[in-house]
């Protein structure tokens, strides 16, 4: 069973925002789009770009769902799984993330 594993406390997180993590081996985007607790994390990588830049994307609201654009070719990726919005076919790693005790932790 994998471990949570705290990468910042929530307050290193300005809402509306991401920020990118490096945990283990893997780069993480995290994002927060409000100013409340909930957080979302989801890979770095655009798959499009093959560029690790996702943690300064966009936050974006489509029907009712949370999406970031990718900050250079702007495909839109779910903050809840990580599919794409333009291509059904690609998708990135979404995470399990939580804030507990102030500190926000990710479980690969």
């Amino acid at each position: 069973m994998s471990k949570w594993i705290k990468v910042c406390n929530l307050e290193s997180v300005f809402p509306s925002t991401g920020v990118c993590a490096l945990v283990g081996d893997k780069q993480v985007a995290i994002f927060r789009p409000n100013d409340d607790e909930q957080v979302y994390a989801l890979s770095n990588m655009d798959p499009f770009a093959r560029a690790n830049v996702l943690s300064r994307g966009v936050i974006c609201q489509h029907k009712d769902q949370l999406w970031v654009a990718s900050p250079l070719k702007k495909q839109r990726f779910s903050l809840v799984d990580g599919s794409c919005l333009e291509n059904a076919e690609v998708s990135i790693e979404a995470y399990k993330v939580r804030v507990k005790d102030g500190g926000i932790e990710v479980q690969l």
